[in-house]
């Protein structure tokens, strides 16, 4: 059996269709309908069926998919990590992370490694939707607060806590209810539990003035003077300290863990060991946990 022709129909079958597959892997659609004919014909068997809406899987196909996907990319990772101590990491590399935290700090995180690595194509999606590494064709995923999932596997590099943030000038108001900046899908009524500087809590009422849909829109009505907010702390450091926003203190409850992960089934490649590590160097007094 032709590796290269196996391998080929596992990038179509992973990425459902020639044309997602030729995207993220830049092999033409040409080659890869081609390669793909030929397994089939070694075979004897019939691995994709083309219609008018798309492609599927046969049986057959779905089957041999299933049982080689797997050890391929195995293989080519562990070829990838032979070369780690020998070779700098190159090829392609894609990273999908949220958008606060891209726009905040991954624009410099991925400049470092643009120049630590030239051999290395990097992209960074910012987006807030939850990608899955093999299916959308990423090599890691940047997630907050995960959920447990086996499929997956990480670091923990950041953990960040909500701060309660308000026009610069204003101190913490006497009454209990303030004029608040909310997310679009944030819920009605719910109270602000804020940990003051002596240890107590205080519950604080958001009153919405406005409802944006993004953080980063809420930060700039903030800093606008249009209320009082919670936002992370990550994103309005800077602002606290240079005096732009007022400070009235963290929220109530455990930390935001942020967390680099990828698929299980993937050797941890020279690509995304070097990418991690200007991550870590990038957050240096933050915990962070080795791979699993």
């Amino acid at each position: 059996m032709d590796l290269q022709a196996l391998s080929d129909f596992n990038l179509v079958a992973t990425h459902g269709g020639f044309g997602r597959a030729s995207r993220l892997s830049g092999r033409s659609k040409a080659t890869l309908s081609r390669r793909v004919g030929e397994l089939e014909q070694s075979l004897g068997i019939r691995l994709i069926e083309r219609g008018a809406h798309g492609l599927r899987l046969t049986e057959e196909g779905r089957s041999l998919h299933e049982r080689t996907g797997g050890p391929l990319a195995e293989i080519a990772e562990a070829g990838e990590a032979v070369m780690l101590g020998a070779t700098m990491p190159r090829g392609r590399l894609r990273v999908s992370a949220p958008i606060v935290l891209a726009h905040v700090a991954f624009g410099g995180i991925g400049a470092r490694f643009a120049q630590a690595y030239p051999e290395v194509q990097l992209e960074i999606v910012a987006e807030d939707r939850k990608v899955d590494p093999v299916d959308d064709g990423y090599d890691l995923v940047i997630r907050v607060d995960p959920a447990p999932d086996e499929r997956l596997v990480g670091r923990r590099f950041l953990r960040d806590e909500r701060l309660v943030v308000a026009p610069a000038g204003q101190a913490t108001p006497e009454a209990d209810a303030v004029r608040a900046v909310l997310l679009s899908n944030a819920p009605v009524g719910t109270p602000w539990r804020l940990r003051q500087a002596d240890g107590t809590e205080r519950l604080l009422q958001p009153v919405p003035a406005l409802r944006l849909s993004s953080l980063l829109m809420v930060r700039e009505a903030v800093l606008a003077g249009a209320g009082a907010a919670v936002l992370p702390k990550l994103l309005v450091a800077d602002d606290i300290a240079a005096g732009r926003l007022a400070f009235w203190g963290p929220l109530a409850e455990p930390p935001v863990e942020i967390w680099a992960l990828q698929s299980a089934r993937r050797l941890v490649g020279a690509k995304v060991r070097a990418f991690l590590a200007v991550v870590e160097a990038t957050f240096p007094d933050k915990t962070f946990v080795p791979l699993a």
